[in-house]
């Protein structure tokens, strides 16, 4: 199988990827000209698009559609980011990073403006921006229900509980994971002592742990579960530990299989 990549010009993409292998399309979503690429290929894909990534996607074209100037609060370079910028022409979305940037931004028409988010953002951070943005455009149209990825919130909203309870939070996930990374910055302002970003039990420096009493431990929203339970099993092995499970809400919601999986 093709490795699940970010095709960003038909060029790389045909470099890379031969005819006769099946490529699955990253959560974080792609550009409309990988998908389209594929298929006048005549390749086998499948789009593992996040639903709520494709929400994003879907109120840009919206937007778009409706004349609208649109503004993307994200990182420059993330996978998501370059997807959700690939689903319109060139200028059509103008990339906001920092409240900076949402200060001196200049838009083509005030009256006629939007944004979406990236999902994987830090709440309070984007809460900031959206903040400038609505002083200084009223009219902008938000989105209907926040971008906000709900795994991303609900972790970010349990660090909170339990970072001012820390001496030390581990976050389970990979520094290319934006929501990982935004896990540590959250748990170090909500108040501990210390926060770092692991791959799993095996990356732990346990030097880490000298003087520490309490350790929060979390994961990115993509972390598989068995990397959580080894770590805590690890923590459990070298000290006398109890376990306190934080918990600010019930994840029950579930996604269909895209549908060439299912066929």
């Amino acid at each position: 199988m093709c490795a699940t990549r970010l095709f960003t010009t038909s060029t790389w993409w045909s470099a890379y990827c031969p005819d006769d292998r099946p490529v699955i399309f990253s959560a974080h979503g792609v550009p409309k000209s990988v998908p389209a690429a594929a298929r006048q290929r005549q390749m086998i894909f499948v789009d593992a698009t996040c639903p709520l990534v494709s929400k994003v996607h879907v109120e840009a074209e919206r937007h778009f559609h409706a004349g609208r100037e649109i503004v993307l609060i994200g990182h420059a370079g993330h996978p998501e980011v370059i997807g959700t910028m690939g689903q319109l022409p060139a200028g059509a979305i103008t990339l906001v990073e920092t409240v900076a940037d949402a200060e001196k931004f200049a838009p083509r028409d005030p009256a006629k403006l939007a944004f979406v988010t990236q999902t994987t953002l830090s709440v309070d951070d984007t809460a900031e921006i959206v903040g400038v943005l609505q002083r200084r455009f009223p009219t902008m149209a938000a989105p209907h229900k926040e971008d906000i990825c709900y795994a991303t919130t609900n972790r970010q909203d349990a660090v909170k509980a339990m970072g001012a309870r820390a001496d030390l939070v581990l976050v389970i996930g990979s520094p290319k994971s934006s929501n990982s990374v935004r896990l540590v910055e959250v748990a170090k302002r909500a108040g501990a002592k210390d926060a770092r970003l692991v791959g799993s039990a095996e990356d732990v420096d346990w030097g880490w742990f000298e003087g520490v009493r309490s350790v929060g431990v979390t994961a990115g929203a993509s972390a598989p579960e068995d990397l959580v339970e080894d770590l805590v099993a690890a923590i459990g092995a070298r000290f006398d530990a109890t376990l306190d499970d934080v918990r600010v809400t019930n994840e029950d919601v579930e996604f269909k299989l895209p549908r060439v999986l299912t066929e």
